[in-house]
């Protein structure tokens, strides 16, 4: 054997330490984990069918007991649902109510079932975890509670019932001419939803507490409206006193409202001011305005041009009435002004007028109006008129002496003439009506408004409105020495506001009219003052062609006659057709032309008789009906039938 060589080593020789030390370390880990699922197993077969220790359910100590033994645990000392008390307060107020009566039960099964269950539900790690945690540092769970909310709602809404209000306005009423102030109220509702909230968290406690009602407050806009009665009582103190502006021209007014009246149109309109709101004491626009516009017509007028006369010997103009200034009365600004100043206890109030001067004041001077001379003059005759006819014919004429026309301007008879009444002086005399002449108001106007179509006619003035009368009449064929029947087709009747005459004043100047009435010659003058354009007039007439004898004379019954007694009321008349030709000539050339057709009715005699009267041999009676209907017709015609020219129209009139 070598001396080299080694000895082999021992088959029994020790392992090393690591692997020793490592083999008990497994050794003891095993048997640790050993013992403690033996000690698992004999903790939970000891426990089967028992709550792990540690666990207790609002303060209650369950560990170890039975579920019968724990829910006979908990039904004897969770008694809150039953003899808890929970207080519910506003302000001073005070309601008390058992956690029962507010819906709150205890569901003991379910309660002990989630204290069993405590360790015994999930993987086994955390059934590991909840044991371990139980039997070191304890659990305490919340009984199972059962919370009917319809219950508290209901308890709730008998404290509401007790405490709640209604918001109310501050309020004013007029009884008679009396104000009656009313307060407002704070309204006041009880806020179920957030007092619910409250009571819901307590309820888990399981304790006694004092639960605050939620309130919510609604106050009024409008708390207090005694300032406000007292102005309304001021203002309904002492009538309201309309009058106009001007002291010096109060020959109108004053317009006073008394008391109550003003109670009647007395309103309070809520109103933001800077603090707040308030009542605006006023009164009703409404009613203001329909008041004001039932004086509107005393108050407002039109502007009137000063009239004049035109003196031929100084050539100046002569003031015979002043002008007068127009005023219109604004009622909106009125309505605003009595609403301003009445609540504050002025009872004295101008109404707001606008005024409107006149186009022509005093002091105008002929010249500056290019009115320098005569230019046209015509005079109509009427002999033979009553006193009536004349004393109408003076009045008519009257209204347009003095007045002035603007250049290009068309002038209207019936802007002038005014209503034709017997209020406004005219009389009762004969006037063409539906067909006969009869007395009526206003008979002989037609001699003014044929005068005055003549002066334009012959002043070469367009005319844009004429209407003959129905049949000719002798008082404007009449001239200085006698009667001439060229005249015929030269008449206009008036019948306002139906028929109207109307020409154009087509120069450049203003044109003044002066009319002169003289009873003795039974005339009228209408003269036409301005500036002469070199206008003249060439006119011709066929005169009356197709001439017409008047129908038989008739006679009809009147009761309000004497036996006996014959009176005429319609004269005869021949029935005519006339043509009037004019051409207005300026430097020489023709300015214009027209033609006036004119077609006269026949007229016949008509008298009136009374009852038993023997009649002149061949006397007509009137038939009722026949007569009545043909007569009827013509003043239904007058109405309906248009003319065929601004000249030829022929409709009603006053003679």
């Amino acid at each position: 054997m070598s001396l080299l060589s080694r000895a082999a080593p021992s088959r029994f020789a020790s392992p090393p330490i690591y692997l020793q030390a490592m083999v008990a370390l497994a050794g003891g880990f095993f048997l640790f984990l050993c013992s403690s699922i033996f000690f698992i197993v004999v903790f939970n077969l000891y426990h089967l069918g028992r709550i792990y220790p540690g666990v207790s359910m609002a303060g209650i100590e369950l560990a170890g007991k039975t579920p019968d033994q724990a829910e006979i645990a908990l039904n004897g000392q969770l008694v809150f649902p039953q003899q808890g008390k929970v207080a519910f307060q506003v302000d001073e107020q005070v309601w008390v109510a058992k956690p029962a009566e507010l819906g709150l039960t205890f569901d003991a099964q379910e309660s002990v079932a989630r204290a069993y269950a405590w360790g015994r539900t999930g993987t086994p790690f955390r059934r590991l975890y909840e044991q371990l945690r139980a039997w070191r540092v304890g659990v305490d769970l919340s009984p199972r509670l059962v919370y009917d909310e319809r219950l508290a709602w209901e308890y709730l809404t008998h404290i509401a019932a007790q405490i709640e209000r209604p918001m109310i306005e501050a309020t004013l009423k007029v009884e008679g001419t009396e104000v009656i102030a009313l307060p407002g109220q704070v309204g006041r509702t009880v806020d179920r939803e957030a007092t619910l909230l409250l009571l819901r968290a307590h309820l888990n406690t399981l304790m006694d507490g004092i639960i605050p009602v939620v309130i919510h407050d609604s106050p009024p806009l409008i708390m207090d409206a005694q300032e406000q009665a007292e102005i309304a009582r001021q203002l309904l103190s002492q009538p309201l006193v309309l009058q106009l502006p001007e002291p010096q021209q109060q020959e109108i007014g004053p317009w006073l409202m008394p008391p109550d009246q003003l109670a009647k149109k007395l309103v309070f309109e809520r109103q933001k001011v800077a603090d707040g709101w308030t009542y605006q004491v006023k009164l009703d626009e409404s009613a203001l305005r329909e008041y004001l516009q039932g004086i509107d017509a005393d108050i407002t007028r039109s502007p009137q041009d000063a009239r004049f006369i035109f003196n031929d010997e100084t050539r100046q103009l002569e003031l015979i009435q002043p002008a007068v200034i127009g005023r219109v009365l604004d009622i909106e600004a009125t309505i605003q002004e009595i609403n301003r100043r009445l609540p504050q206890g002025e009872h004295h109030i101008a109404l707001a007028v606008n005024y409107l001067p006149p186009q022509i004041g005093d002091d105008v001077q002929g010249e500056a109006l290019g009115i320098t001379e005569l230019v046209q003059a015509y005079t109509s005759y009427f002999r033979g008129s009553s006193p009536e006819r004349m004393r109408n014919i003076q009045l008519a004429a009257a209204r347009f002496h003095g007045l002035l026309v603007p250049p290009g301007a068309v002038f209207s008879m019936a802007d002038y003439m005014g209503d034709v009444t017997l209020d406004n002086g005219y009389a009762e005399a004969w006037i063409i009506y539906g067909g006969r002449t009869i007395k009526g108001v206003g008979g002989g106007v037609c001699q003014v408004s044929t005068t005055l179509f003549r002066t334009a006619f012959f002043a070469g003035f367009p005319i844009l409105e004429r209407h003959p009368h129905a049949y000719r009449v002798s008082y404007y064929e009449q001239t200085a020495r006698g009667v001439d029947a060229n005249l015929a087709g030269l008449d206009a009747t008036v019948f306002v506001p139906l028929v109207d005459f109307k020409f154009k004043n087509d120069t450049p100047y203003w044109l003044l009219m002066e009319t002169y009435f003289n009873s003795t010659a039974r005339s009228l003058t209408w003269k036409f003052y301005s500036t002469s354009d070199g206008r003249r007039v060439e006119w011709d007439t066929t005169g009356p062609q197709n001439i017409v004898e008047p129908p038989e004379p008739l006679y009809e019954e009147n009761p309000e006659l004497a036996k006996g007694e014959i009176i005429q009321v319609d004269w005869a008349a021949e029935g005519a057709d006339v043509r009037v030709t004019r051409t207005v000539y300026r430097d020489g050339a023709v300015l214009y032309s027209d033609v006036f057709e004119t077609h006269y009715l026949p007229w016949r005699d008509v008298y009136q008789y009374g009852p038993g009267t023997k009649l002149p041999k061949g006397a007509k009676k009137k038939q009722t009906f026949l007569f009545d209907i043909e007569w009827m017709l013509i003043p239904i015609a007058l109405f309906i039938r248009k003319p065929l020219s601004r000249h030829g129209a022929w409709k009603r009139g006053l003679g």
